[in-house]
């Protein structure tokens, strides 16, 4: 595991453990010599995961469309900062260059990434891990959610279990290294028809 992407919310939050999180998880990846890819920007969790990772010695590749690039609220200081047209081309781009893929708490921002990059490890576009990070319960309702989803018949067990998670970085990176992608039908009724 070369490069893992974070996706994570553009703001600190309420609680000082999502900034002491991030800053640990972007030193965590620096000290295993794991690139950060993330959104290029430099405030809230964004900025503190790649402020960390930075000071750490590691390498952060940040990819920022160029409307918000234009807001001047990218980071100056990355390794590589990718300039793209649109929020699709990031991340896109953010999923090319990745091997894995982590959620800190975030906002609506950070869901929509996670669950598009989910999503295309549930059809098999790849084969990628997906963890939250899992600081304070953050998604604890997201896991509960989801089981319900699958009691409710909209997705099956082996897809719930891709959302790896985990409370500290390093146990998430341990769930990680021991994924393998679920070989299993997505759609439900071709399923029992099998």
């Amino acid at each position: 595991m070369k490069r893992v992407c974070v996706f994570c919310g553009s703001n600190p939050g309420n609680s000082p453990a999502y900034a002491e999180a991030a800053q640990n998880l972007g030193r965590t990846l620096a000290e295993r010599n794991i690139t950060v890819v993330y959104g290029g920007s430099s405030v809230g969790l964004m900025g503190r995961v790649a402020d960390a990772a930075l000071e750490a010695g590691g390498e952060v590749i940040g990819v920022i469309p160029e409307k918000l690039r234009a807001k001047e609220i990218f980071h100056s200081g990355l390794s590589e900062l990718h300039v793209v047209d649109s929020m699709h081309e990031r991340k896109a781009l953010m999923a090319e260059l990745s091997n894995a893929f982590i959620a800190l708490p975030g906002g609506i921002g950070t869901f929509e990434e996670f669950f598009e990059v989910l999503t295309w490890n549930q059809i098999g576009y790849h084969e990628k891990p997906c963890g939250l990070l899992n600081i304070n319960g953050y998604y604890a309702k997201l896991a509960s959610f989801l089981d319900d989803v699958v009691g409710q018949g909209f997705l099956v067990q082996e897809h719930r279990d891709m959302v790896l998670t985990g409370a500290t970085p390093e146990e998430l990176l341990e769930r990680f290294l021991t994924y393998e992608a679920p070989e299993v039908e997505k759609w439900i009724e071709l399923k029992k028809r099998l």
